[in-house]
């Protein structure tokens, strides 16, 4: 069984929990570590866990949303962190003693009863990377931080139940919000953030794989609103209002995947 739970999502700090348990064995994996190392100490505390229960933590790229304490805390409790060639280089190569792994496009990583397939996604970093978790009978898609979807994208998170996905701006709001006008092209461009008509496009060519959930994530406070992105993928799928969750930036409940 998968289940993940966000632990907060947005432009103030990204972290997901993905746990996967299969008999009386069960592993964590942090997907982002964009929180401040206490703050993410409290809301792993509030989900019933500790940080020293994470098996390892996946970088997905280095903007500070996403990256955040996850050298702080791979170093406290001796804990693996993955990410690609690019995103360590962006950082700065530090020392992460021992436990840095390279991640890689369509290089699977096996965590315990949990496997990891990492993809490329178009976005304005150096190698960001995003992923699909699978403990052999589900598959979990976590797609945040793109300005649009490949081809690649899309073959990658196919078959996947239940996608943690970037709705990050309404259209209209972002061109007529305060942004400055060079903001607004980055944030609605190609390598960019996804919008929620972007979004809704992506769950529906992913509905036909077997697509029935969805958790909007990495809303902007200016640029949307939750009932906006709800709306757009509801719509897409043809589902029950039920059957899509918002994340905010103080995270959301245990999901299911």
């Amino acid at each position: 069984m998968i289940r993940f739970k966000s632990l907060g999502s947005g432009s103030s700090g990204n972290a997901t929990i993905v746990q996967a348990r299969e008999g009386t064995q069960t592993v964590h994996l942090l997907v982002d570590c964009g929180l401040r190392i206490r703050e993410l100490d409290k809301r792993l505390g509030a989900a019933g866990m500790m940080a020293d229960q994470i098996d390892a933590i996946f970088v997905t790229h280095e903007h500070g949303d996403h990256i955040g304490s996850a050298l702080q805390v791979a170093l406290r409790d001796r804990i693996p962190v993955w990410m690609s060639a690019g995103t360590y280089a962006a950082i700065g190569e530090p020392d992460f003693g021992g436990l840095l792994r390279i991640a890689r496009d369509a290089a699977p990583v096996e965590i315990g009863p949990m496997r990891i397939e990492p993809f490329t996604v178009p976005h304005d970093a150096r190698e960001p990377l995003q992923l699909a978790c699978t403990d052999g009978a589900t598959r979990l898609g976590v797609l945040t931080d793109l300005g649009h979807a490949t081809s690649h994208v899309l073959q990658q998170l196919a078959g996947c139940r239940t996608v943690l996905l970037e709705c990050n701006h309404d259209e209209t709001m972002l061109a007529t919000g305060a942004y400055p006008p060079f903001l607004k092209r980055r944030v609605g461009g190609a390598y960019g953030h996804l919008a929620n008509s972007a979004a809704a496009a992506i769950a529906q060519a992913l509905k036909p794989s077997g697509l029935l959930q969805v958790m909007a994530a990495h809303l902007s406070e200016q640029n949307n609103r939750p009932e906006l992105a709800r709306e757009a993928i509801v719509a897409a799928l043809a589902c029950e209002a039920c059957d899509v969750h918002v994340a905010s930036s103080a995270g959301s409940g245990w999901t299911t995947a």
